[in-house]
């Protein structure tokens, strides 16, 4: 029982990162989405995940050194797609607007991220044929729902919306078009569970080498995010040299100090998202896949309470400021269903 509430405990601390970690680049001035993107990314691809496994591994690129080819070479693979998909998230928002396009894209991640990875390592009959499969598998339909809901309550936000803003906000608003990148987003930022799920392994031989079970999943979180930035630091510079914003590094024009300063803070604070999650999937037990709904759930919950917080929903009606409560509340429910279902699997 305590390591079930630790777990999702642990979790949810990943959740509020994710949902919390765009706050600093709002802080950041003069420089082009490409600049403060890479630089945070730095933070949060590399030296944050790097640093964290030297702290918690022991001889890391020991472990490196001996583990075997597939083991390495299928979660950077993923890390490759779930760069693709993060480049293509921001399309999906780009289309639909940010309410629905989250709501969308983060909905399909949920599903693909938490269902994909047990059908490929044959545990999924464990959700149909087990009373905590069951509760497991309800709570993600759950959390489906919650999402579609919040997805909703952004959608109306958006409809309320004057003209004026609706064209100021999605200027290149295109459902079909939207919809078509938003399931590529949704299956290939999914990619990340699936780098997890490949790169088990690697973490088991950390765990015979030495790491606490705690840590198993942070040499993986490396390869992982080796593959992601490249995907994103290609694509930011090749915008840079578009835009010719690469002296945007060096401009003393622009508020240097500051803008790497809150740059590697949000860097920071997304990989603290996958720092705590992979601390609390290491507490699931089988059912750790189910994690990965409650990581997007969660930071659907503390990204709109955000968005209440520095007043994004002033001035929307009852109806939808009660539609985005409900959608929340539902997303609270699938947190504790699958935190429940997980904690049955000991009595199956």
């Amino acid at each position: 029982m305590i390591a079930f509430v630790v777990g999702v405990g642990l979790i949810l601390i990943g959740g509020f990162a994710s949902g919390s970690f765009y706050i600093p680049y709002k802080r950041v001035r003069k420089w082009n989405w490409e600049i403060y993107w890479i630089t945070g990314g730095l933070f949060s691809w590399i030296f944050m995940p790097l640093l964290a496994a030297l702290l918690t591994v022991p001889n890391l690129f020991s472990l490196f050194g001996n583990a075997g080819f597939s083991d390495l070479f299928y979660p950077f693979l993923f890390g490759l797609l779930w760069g693709v998909g993060g480049l293509t998230f921001g399309l999906a928002l780009r289309y639909l607007g940010v309410s629905l396009g989250m709501a969308i894209a983060l909905g399909l991640t949920a599903a693909f991220g938490t269902l994909i990875p047990p059908i490929f390592t044959g545990d999924f009959s464990l959700l149909l044929t087990t009373k905590s499969g069951i509760i497991t598998l309800t709570g993600i339909f759950v959390a489906l729902v919650g999402i579609g809901i919040t997805g909703k309550a952004g959608s109306i936000k958006e409809k309320e919306l004057s003209k004026e803003q609706i064209q100021e906000n999605i200027e290149e608003f295109d459902f079909k078009k939207g919809l078509l990148v938003a399931f590529i987003a949704g299956l290939l930022s999914a990619g990340f569970a699936f780098g997890i799920a490949a790169g088990k392994p690697l973490a088991n031989m950390a765990v015979s080498r030495g790491t606490h079970p705690l840590f198993m999943n942070n040499p993986t979180f490396v390869i992982i995010l080796i593959g992601g930035f490249l995907v994103n630091g290609f694509w930011c510079f090749y915008l840079a040299k578009k835009n010719k914003t690469t002296k945007s590094f060096f401009d003393a024009k622009t508020p240097l100090f500051n803008n790497y300063m809150f740059s590697a803070l949000a860097g920071t604070i997304w990989y603290i998202q996958f720092l705590f999650y992979g601390m609390g999937e290491s507490k699931m037990g089988k059912y750790g896949f189910a994690a990965w709904s409650i990581l997007m759930s969660s930071a659907i919950i503390f990204s709109n309470l955000w968005g209440i917080f520095l007043k994004e929903w002033k001035g929307t009606s009852t109806k939808t400021k009660l539609t985005l409560v409900s959608g929340l509340f539902i997303l609270i429910l699938s947190t504790v269903l699958i935190g429940y279902g997980s904690y049955l699997q000991q009595f199956d």
